[in-house]
């Protein structure tokens, strides 16, 4: 879908009132979560069919849709769901430039400090994701608007679009400028204040200055929905399939193996997904679970399993031999995991609660050899690695937050090391890109446990691959 099509003039009644609805929460729900809700209770009728004359943005779109005896076609509903969905999800990713911009005009206007003055990093210290509630709905989606489109019209309660629109074509080279660190990080929805912290992932990983300017640019949008073909399909043979069932589907280009959907039906819908054929798992998290290199017959320990994908890519490659147990500090993942195994006809997978608090209790066959052969620590994170699917999550990012996760991630990572059998391994990820839950973490571990050694660590995804972008460690226990 074009992004300028969010921005066709009629849709901008039904932005405005779902704008406003959002901001009237109490407490920001995630995005994806609450258009679900609202576009159930806020219903779209094409305009010209009778339900459209009841509805609330008739009046504001005009009468060039006059009431027709027009049945509602189930296609134009679905479009304008995608649209208003596409529009949301942008307006998270620009939130805090559309108030950059704001301030930026109403300063040309009075006057005040040339653009090119003023201190972005401190106004960044300042704003709040709250400070969006203070520019009008319209002003807000028009500034939205012309960073995705400079030709995109305006709301009709706009009376000064046309001042708007010169203005920020003067001003537009300004931000996208990568030579002004803090402006560029604006332009692409990205806080000043996080620069140190992106500076140092690009030390870390070694990216080239065309990597990391990918990085910092393909943020804003989506990456591919990724598939993992499982029980005995190859990929080839999966994207047949789907092909048949009207899913169009796309592989990645060697070394990758990976095959992604890019339209048509929907993959719920099709039997290679309702019989386990295929899962949807990014390929960043399909290659953490690659990294526990489990055998037929193994035993496995995913301490952090949730709904289990990486459990599932995991015990697809035993043969239903050995065993995968998974937990989780909520049963209810753990019942999703379940469901899943059990589509999948997987009878190796056990699951039950474990809260992170003492070392787990092994499980008899586990026991008699001294410890599992492989433990992921797929730790609870930031998730900044996910905000190009979650772009409303860079807002709850907090480095306070950060702080309470290390020392989560630490704990679990010392809880479960007693776990590991001598010449086992511990695999410790993450889904973020931030080095103090990475590396600093595996720095700090090995620094005191002598008994483990640093296999490989690498970062994972986007922007080498186009996906999350998550981090792994493989560490192996000395002795046999």
């Amino acid at each position: 879908m074009s992004e300028s099509r969010c921005w066709k003039r009629y849709h901008y009644p039904r932005l405005l009132h779902m704008w406003r609805d959002w901001l009237n929460q109490d407490r920001w729900q995630p995005v994806d979560l609450w258009l679900r809700e609202w576009q159930r209770k806020h219903p779209y009728f094409p305009p010209g069919t009778k339900e459209d004359a009841k509805s609330p943005y008739r009046k504001a779109r005009g009468s060039a849709y006059p009431p027709q005896n027009k049945r509602v076609h189930s296609d134009e509903v679905r479009e304008e769901r995608l649209i208003v969905s596409e529009a949301m999800f942008q307006a998270m990713r620009f939130l805090q430039l559309a108030s950059a911009l704001e301030t930026a005009y109403q300063r040309d206007l009075h006057g005040e400090r040339p653009l090119g003055e003023v201190d972005w990093r401190n106004w960044d210290s300042q704003w709040q994701p709250a400070d969006a509630e203070n520019l009008a709905p319209e002003v807000f989606w028009y500034w939205v608007g012309l960073r995705l489109d400079t030709n995109c019209p305006a709301p009709n309660a706009l009376p000064d679009a046309t001042k708007r629109q010169t203005w920020f074509a003067g001003i537009e080279q300004h931000f996208s400028n990568d030579e002004n660190a803090n402006t560029w990080l604006l332009w692409h929805g990205l806080r000043p204040q996080w620069l140190p912290d992106f500076e140092l992932r690009q030390k870390q990983s070694n990216w080239s200055v065309p990597e990391f300017a990918n990085f910092i640019s393909e943020q804003n949008y989506f990456p591919p929905l990724w598939l993992r073909a499982q029980g005995g399909k190859s990929l080839d043979e999966l994207a047949r399939q789907l092909t048949k069932e009207g899913v169009k589907t796309s592989r990645a280009a060697a070394p990758l193996e990976g095959l992604n959907a890019t339209g048509g039906r929907g993959l719920h819908e099709t039997t290679p997904y309702k019989t386990g054929q295929v899962e949807i798992q990014d390929l960043a998290s399909q290659q953490i679970a690659m990294a526990v290199a489990v055998q037929p017959g193994q035993k496995v320990w995913d301490t952090c399993a949730g709904a289990g994908g990486k459990s599932l890519a995991i015990a697809s490659r035993m043969n239903n031999k050995g065993v995968v147990v998974a937990t989780d500090l909520h049963a209810y993942k753990l019942d999703e995991l379940k469901r899943r195994a059990k589509r999948a006809d997987f009878s190796n997978i056990r699951t039950f609660t474990w809260d992170g608090q003492a070392p787990l209790r092994l499980p008899l066959e586990v026991a008699r050899q001294k410890g599992f052969d492989w433990v992921l620590v797929d730790a609870p994170c930031t998730a900044s690695g996910t905000w190009r699917r979650n772009p409303d999550a860079r807002w709850r990012f907090d480095p306070s937050d950060c702080q309470e996760l290390t020392a989560l991630q630490y704990q679990l990572l010392e809880k479960a090391q007693f776990s590991v059998r001598a010449g086992g391994h511990l695999v410790y990820a993450t889904c973020s890109w931030l080095a103090a839950e990475n590396e600093d973490q595996v720095a700090r571990f090995l620094q005191q446990h002598a008994d483990f050694s640093l296999v490989e660590q690498r970062m994972l995804g986007l922007p080498r691959q186009n996906s999350d972008t998550m981090f792994v460690a493989v560490l192996k226990k000395s002795g046999l």
